[in-house]
């Protein structure tokens, strides 16, 4: 057995070696290598390797990654965490599954470790009782390249599991219930169902009920967009309308375009898609046009966009950069996909741009009642271009045989009796009130070099944060002091540059949006300390 004193003089990289013209992330490339030598035998049961900071730095990389491949080791049995004591190898028993269950994940990110511990052989606690019996089945040789996509990695690492107690919800985009008409909707659905009884539960037609097309067409008519029923499809949700013009467009290993800051499922839909995704830096007008030309020669699929109330930013693209983006997809021959997820939610005196679609027939306008009305509806649709209304509407029979008839009529009947302007003006004087005093209390709480603008329309607000400051150090900080937030890098293609937090006002009332920005705003402070007494420790030392 190799003693303490042996186990010390390790290399603190593990002979782990990152290749960066490898496909795979640093994380995986880190997590199979460790994987690797314990099957061979080169870690053995009960190993402590080395604190996610040590190892970070024997490797050149930033700690969240080891932080990322030891959470992916965990997941598959290979090691278990200890908080204040480490992470060991578990043991495994002859097919090389482990012997002993996972307990705890890996220190959560930003949380301290017993650096100055000894690396010995210290087997966890006790062996608990034997495993039930394991599936034989090559599951992770069978999972798809979509399955294990960073976007939808990143997702689930950050998403907001185990929390308890008084939470103030930042992160979550729809509307508190106060705010949902369930009595006006059991109004409409009711009404269906006494006037058109069975024939309100069958498949609906490919397209959608031609009624609610209608209808549909009308809105958009009242806010510039010149569109008939037959050019528009319903889809379940904004969510499906994305995956529908990702499944025309793009074939594996296209290039597809977006901001560089963007709507996390139009991320994940993408990638899924097998797309090549390429965040377009800009400003707060929109995308960088010169990038954009630059980027013509990759022969791109398509320019995915929010234009009004961009998510996460809350910002809009200017009049100018819309006539010409329009103006660069038409000499590209590159569609623009235009997600107009917030539409009417504006909360400021002022007139909204124009849509891309107003400009160009050959624009994909996308949007959805989620946001507006009631999320559960899962009522989307696309105004197609001319030439996609029947591939698409081909699609979308193909996956899921159309959208509930149930809610296409329900929708219909609440638009037709005028109930939806009036939703709109109660819950944008809402939300008004809700933006107002996030605002005001970020304004009181934030520490000096956090900015944020006051958002005109949408329900986002977006928080710049100073440079160095890293976005999920602040979210996990947050959460402890029992606020949620939305880190940056889940909204980024390319994760450097995400320096920001995405907040919501949407579902919780003015007085819990106070109490939040002064969590948060604890929360950044002893992060942005923590950060400068690191800095001039660092300095001090140099």
């Amino acid at each position: 057995m190799t003693n303490a004193a042996q186990i010390d003089q390790i290399d603190h990289s593990l002979g782990i070696v990152l290749d960066p013209r490898l496909s795979a992330p640093f994380y995986r490339q880190i997590a199979d290598q460790v994987a690797a030598r314990i099957l061979d035998g080169r870690l053995p049961a009960g190993y402590r390797l080395p604190p996610t900071r040590a190892l970070a730095a024997a490797l050149s990389t930033h700690r969240n990654t080891v932080v990322r491949a030891f959470e992916e080791l965990t997941r598959d049995g290979f090691i278990t965490g200890h908080v204040g004591r480490g992470s060991f190898v578990l043991a495994r028993d002859g097919r090389g599954t482990t012997g002993a269950p996972m307990t705890r994940a890996p220190l959560a990110i930003g949380e301290d470790e017993d650096d100055g511990a000894p690396w010995v052989f210290a087997p966890p606690d006790a062996t608990p009782p034997a495993r039930a019996s394991r599936s034989g089945m090559p599951w992770q040789t069978l999972l798809s390249r979509a399955v294990e996509s960073e976007p939808l990695r990143r997702m689930q690492r950050l998403s907001a599991g185990g929390l308890f107690g008084d939470v103030v919800n930042l992160s979550r985009m729809q509307a508190s219930q106060d705010l949902l008409p369930h009595r006006e909707l059991r109004a409409c659905i009711d009404h269906v169902m006494a006037t058109l009884g069975p024939e309100a539960l069958e498949y609906a037609p490919g397209q959608g009920l031609e009624r609610l097309r209608i209808l549909i067409a009308r809105e958009l008519a009242q806010s510039g967009i010149d569109a008939q029923a037959e050019d528009i499809l319903i889809t379940t949700g904004s969510q499906q309308a994305l995956d529908l013009v990702a499944r025309a467009l793009v074939d594996p290993g296209d290039v597809f375009l977006t901001e560089g800051r963007t709507y996390s499922g139009a991320l994940n839909i993408l990638t899924i898609s097998g797309a090549e995704v390429i965040g377009v830096p800009g400003d707060d007008e929109g995308p960088d046009l010169a990038e954009l030309v630059e980027l013509t020669r990759r022969r791109p699929k398509g320019l995915y966009l929010m234009p009004s109330s961009r998510n996460p930013t809350g910002t809009s693209i200017s009049e100018a950069r819309r006539q010409a983006l329009v103006a660069w997809s038409q000499d590209a021959g590159v569609p623009l996909v235009e997600d107009d997820y917030g539409a009417d939610l504006e909360l400021d005196p002022g007139t909204t741009p124009p849509s891309l679609r107003a400009r160009d027939a050959d624009v994909f306008h996308v949007s959805t009642y989620s946001k507006k009305l009631i999320p559960a509806l899962r009522v989307g649709f696309i105004v197609c271009p001319p030439a996609m209304r029947a591939p698409l509407t081909r699609l979308k029979h193909a996956m899921d045989l159309g959208t509930s008839t149930l809610l296409q009529h329900a929708l219909a009947e609440f638009l037709e009796r005028g109930l939806l302007r009036a939703h709109l003006e109660r819950v944008t004087s809402a939300y008004r009130a809700r933006r107002d005093a996030l605002a005001d209390a970020l304004t009181a709480s934030l520490p000096e070099g956090v900015t944020f603008r006051r958002p005109e329309r949408g329900v986002v607000l977006w928080l710049s944060l100073p440079a160095g400051v890293d976005p999920e150090l602040v979210y996990e900080a947050a959460r402890h002091e029992g606020v949620l937030v939305s880190p940056g890098t889940v909204y980024s293609a390319d994760l450097p540059g995400a320096a920001g937090l995405r907040l919501t006002y949407c579902a919780e009332p003015p007085e819990r949006l106070v109490a939040g920005a002064e969590r948060l705003g604890r929360a950044l402070k002893n992060v942005m300390s923590r950060r400068h007494g690191a800095r001039r420790v660092e300095l001090m030392g140099a």
